[in-house]
């Protein structure tokens, strides 16, 4: 485990980063902050970051968002394997603190995020600043009351979990190589075993789609991601000229954390 000093300083220059890439104003300057603590990692990052022209600025902003991916992806294996596997689709990476009895509420938190990744980990949230939030703050989903969310989940078993979260780097309409015929199929499901080890070999699995109703072992790399029918987690409102019409959920829970994991279709 890191030592409080250098786990800060990794928060701090990552926060730094992202507001640099949201093009927001600075407390530190486009720098950064000074490179106390975070070891080699944190000196890297804010070397390249100190080399990259501040002009054109859509230019900046591109090299920042880049840096940025790469500074996470170092920061730790789970950051890199999340990005591996799921940055390049329609998806939503997010865990909270398990502070409930009943998960269902820590479930419904992280899907408004309302709470930060306990470790400091790599959140993948493509609408985090999308302007739709204006109008359904919780977008792309529509979160039912906790009390609501465990009737639209059925339990998992721990290797179908797997090819759930393997799917998620599949595209729901037109994808050319399912996840099951591609050549580096066993590095997908090693990137998808590295992010549920995190949650220990005692956590439970959940997910929304409807057939683990009935198998809860089922092999969702066999069947691949286009088709599959789920209890619905999606706002039904139409804006930004995109509808969104199908989603595959997991959830995670272990006495300390829930993962949330989500792949959305949408067109």
């Amino acid at each position: 485990m890191l030592p409080p000093a250098d786990r800060a300083a990794l928060d701090l220059l990552d926060a730094h980063l992202e507001a640099l890439w949201d093009g927001k104003d600075l407390r530190h300057g486009p720098d950064g902050p000074a490179d106390e603590g975070g070891g080699e990692l944190v000196r890297w990052a804010l070397d390249r970051l100190r080399r990259v022209p501040r002009e054109p600025a859509d230019a900046f902003v591109r090299h920042v968002g880049g840096l940025l991916m790469e500074f996470r992806g170092r920061r730790c294996p789970w950051n890199a394997a999340a990005l591996r596997l799921l940055d390049d689709t329609y998806t939503f990476v997010a865990t909270g603190p398990r502070r409930h009895e009943d998960w269902a509420h820590d479930v419904h938190a992280v899907l408004h995020r309302a709470v930060p990744d306990p470790r400091g980990w790599i959140r993948l949230d493509g609408d985090r600043l999308n302007t739709a939030r204006h109008t359904v703050p919780s977008y792309p989903f529509a979160p039912p009351d906790p009390s609501e969310i465990p009737g639209r989940l059925h339990p998992l078993a721990a290797e179908a979990a797997v090819g759930a979260l393997a799917v998620m780097a599949e595209e729901w309409q037109g994808e050319p190589a399912p996840v099951r015929s591609r050549p580096d199929r066993d590095a997908l499901l090693a990137d998808a075993r590295t992010l549920l080890d995190r949650y220990g070999p005692t956590a439970r699995h959940w997910t929304n789609a409807t057939a683990a109703a009935t198998d809860p072992a089922r092999d969702f790399l066999a069947a691949g991601l286009r088709g599959t029918r789920s209890h619905t987690f999606l706002t039904p409102e139409y804006i930004n000229g995109l509808d969104l019409f199908e989603d595959l959920g997991l959830i995670v829970v272990n006495d300390d954390e829930v993962g949330v994991f989500w792949s959305f279709g949408a067109y």
